[in-house]
């Protein structure tokens, strides 16, 4: 029951608060948004990256794989 009330005084202050602060909400959103989107990118090259070693790894297992099936035969 208390976090139900402590949820409902925090949603009345956040309203309060950006009614009050629009203008600076607005400035903070604008700064946020280039900040976001190069955090993104920063991750999507990572992550990219990552993928492509990681195919690189298994061809190369599936070459030793099969080098080591031809030796066999």
């Amino acid at each position: 029951m208390w976090i139900i009330l402590g949820g409902i005084a925090a949603m009345i202050l956040g309203v309060l608060g950006l009614i009050k602060w629009w203008l600076l909400f607005l400035k903070a959103l604008a700064a946020l948004v280039p900040f976001t989107l190069l955090m993104g990118g920063i991750f999507a090259v990572i992550i990219g990256i990552s993928s492509v070693k990681e195919r690189a790894e298994e061809k190369r297992g599936e070459a030793a794989e099969q080098s080591t099936e031809s030796d066999k035969s």
